[in-house]
């Protein structure tokens, strides 16, 4: 514990101090009233003896109220703080969630987004984002570590995915949950066609901030890699990209894939250091486990001091001192 002002401390301290002094220095001269005469019968009475004691206990007691009370105030007005060191280590890793939102993903996604909400409620410091792509790519979340954020977003999208699969309308704001994923994915989408797999990671590659600092770079890239239009970059352009700023593609394939397509998808996240992975009943809890054992670099010296102002114990005797000096007031009145 220590004082925010000690400065007050050491004023009123002196002050009392002078205090004392010029009071020690007074002599007991009666300037006013008369004396009276013969007082050595009352002075040897009982009576009077038990009431001096009385009063001399006071006295003390008064001293001490006030005593208690000076030093209460002082506390409060001084601002007793506790220091409290807090320990900000973080660790330097940001995953980014690349997801091809075309129906025929919709299986495989809807099982990611439910596993990886479990996830991220494990993150300690780490940033996560959320990009979507079809025709055009849209970022949900940008890089943060506002988790209940994401873990709100990953549950609009489970709930965009599971509208988009029932043939009820009954759900609130059909419209809008069902249109979650569709809205901004497929801009242009006559002319430029679907599924632009390239486009997707390569825009999902950019998403990340400060490439030239030194971090862990992830994407989780879910896709069929069934391309049905004419993408600016090729996936195998797109894992070049990601390979040259030092990102980790590690890519997960749906069950109906071709072998022509599972191929080339299976080269192209190789090539980044990453790894494929066909989808079946374990594959999100693989995948989750090879990312959490990744190498992260941990920052430290993340230390943060705070001061915590507890006035609560000079507060309570400031009170006990006032109700002491009430009831002893009744006592002699």
């Amino acid at each position: 514990m220590a004082l925010r002002y000690p400065f007050f401390l050491i004023i009123i301290s002196i002050g009392i101090i002078i205090y004392f002094i010029i009071n020690k220095k007074k002599k007991e001269n009666y300037t006013i009233g008369s004396k009276i005469a013969n007082t050595n019968y009352i002075k040897n009475s009982n009576y009077y003896k038990k009431k001096v004691k009385e009063f001399n206990l006071i006295k003390k007691i008064i001293y001490i109220i006030f005593g208690c009370s000076i030093i209460a105030c002082t506390i409060l007005i001084s601002r007793l703080v506790k220091i409290d060191t807090i320990n900000n280590d973080q660790y330097n890793r940001d995953i980014f969630l690349c997801m091809d939102v075309s129906a025929s993903v919709d299986e495989l996604n809807l099982e990611l987004v439910e596993n990886l909400k479990e996830t991220v409620k494990k993150l300690n410091g780490e940033r996560f984002g959320i990009s979507i792509f079809n025709t055009s790519s849209v970022v949900l979340v940008p890089l943060t570590d506002d988790y209940n954020y994401v873990i709100s977003i990953l549950e609009e999208i489970k709930k965009s995915i599971q509208a988009n699969n029932s043939t009820s309308d009954d759900i609130d704001n059909f419209s809008y949950v069902r249109n979650y994923i569709y809205s901004g994915t497929l801009e242009d989408n006559e002319t430029r066609g679907s599924s632009l797999i390239g486009d997707g990671l390569a825009s999902c590659v950019y998403n990340f901030s400060n490439l030239e600092e030194e971090r862990t770079r992830i994407i989780i890239l879910s896709t069929d890699n069934d391309l049905a239009g004419n993408p600016i970059v090729t996936l195998e352009e797109a894992a070049q990209i990601s390979k040259n700023k030092g990102i980790k593609v590690y890519g997960i394939g749906t069950k109906i894939m071709n072998s022509e397509d599972r191929e080339t998808f299976l080269n192209a996240v190789l090539k980044t250091g990453g790894k494929f992975y066909e989808h079946s009943t374990l594959t999100v809890d693989n995948i989750v486990k090879d990312i959490e054992s990744t190498t992260k670099s941990l920052l430290k010296n993340q230390t943060q001091t705070k001061k915590v102002d507890i006035p609560q114990i000079p507060f309570i005797i400031l009170i006990i001192s006032i109700l002491g000096f009430i009831l002893i007031s009744k006592k002699v009145i």
